[in-house]
């Protein structure tokens, strides 16, 4: 079942689309790292699905309901952790989850019983009762997901959750992420960061320019982008000599006094093997190249490099 859904999603700011006709689906339970450089529309499409600003066209939905028309119980369903801001620095941690409290109308018995419970979740259970304005970056993103926590949402929106943080704090933030899935929770978190979308996302989706340029689990994104490209590389025992391939290649270089990277439209490896020991060449490795998630992010996002 898919929790998040939009259809043709577009935001428009003086004639530039922040976001460009996203079509994207998230399934419940799972987590969906949303990568892209900075600057390629994430925020922007996080705000899209809360309902806090309007689509210039397309719609979105959050758990079956159309944001448009009913941004109201989005919300309720919702949580959303900002990159940055959206604490009061005068107030302590425990009073800043009891006034956000009231927003949701939590009875305040209620209230106090799940701001300690959240304290202790992020680990700042010892740090309840001091004012937010002397606490670390760290201490700031684990209160705000604690904030974004409060009303028990089903969907998380988690806008770049690890901005700021000491690789500690990273590596904390991402046990989290990964319990509040456990907990049954959709996840749903920007990230510029590829190694940490690698690490703890079941699906991905690379934005880039407004547009999402590829969705799918890992393998999915690695598998669609292969298509129709195959990199392989050959080793040889003797130093190679070569004019040219007579076999289907669409670019081939030498890598070495004898290796050859082959770029081809298909799996050529018999041929090639065969081409080149009738030219009297030893093959000693062939190898099928499968790229990885931060080529594939690289190539996507700013082209492919030429050598």
């Amino acid at each position: 079942m898919n929790i998040i859904e939009t259809e043709n999603l577009t935001k428009v700011y003086d004639g530039i689309a922040a976001v460009d006709r996203l079509n994207l689906t998230v399934k419940k339970g799972t987590v969906y790292g949303f990568l892209g450089p900075n600057g390629a529309g994430k925020t922007t499409t996080i705000l899209l699905l809360l309902g806090l600003i309007q689509p210039t066209e397309g719609r979105a939905y959050v758990a079956g309901i159309d944001v448009q028309e009913k941004p109201v119980e989005v919300k309720r369903i919702s949580g959303f952790m900002p990159a940055e801001g959206g604490l009061y620095p005068n107030l302590t941690a425990f009073d800043n989850l009891m006034y956000i409290s009231k927003f949701y109308r939590i009875p305040k018995e209620d209230a106090k019983k799940r701001a300690k419970e959240l304290l202790e979740l992020v680990g700042l259970e010892d740090a309840a009762d001091r004012k937010v304005g002397g606490f670390s970056t760290g201490m700031k993103q684990r209160l705000l997901l604690a904030q974004a926590l409060l009303n028990d949402p089903e969907v998380l929106f988690l806008d770049e959750p690890t901005n700021g943080l000491d690789p500690r704090g990273a590596v904390e933030m991402r046990e989290l992420i990964r319990r509040l899935k456990k907990d049954g929770k959709t996840v749903f978190f920007s990230s510029h960061i590829l190694p940490e979308v690698e690490e703890v996302s079941d699906e991905i989706g690379i934005i880039s320019g407004g547009k999402l340029l590829i969705s799918g689990s890992q393998e999915e994104i690695k598998r669609k982008f292969i298509e129709g490209r195959v990199f392989i590389t050959v080793e040889t025992k003797q130093p190679l000599a070569l004019n040219d391939l007579n076999t289907e290649v669409i670019e081939w270089r030498k890598a070495g006094s004898n290796r050859l990277t082959v770029y081809a439209s298909r799996d050529i490896r018999e041929e090639l093997v065969e081409e080149l020991t009738d030219m009297g060449y030893t093959v000693i490795d062939v190898h099928l190249h499968e790229p990885t998630l931060e080529e594939v992010f690289l190539e996507l996002v700013y082209g492919r490099e030429d050598e």
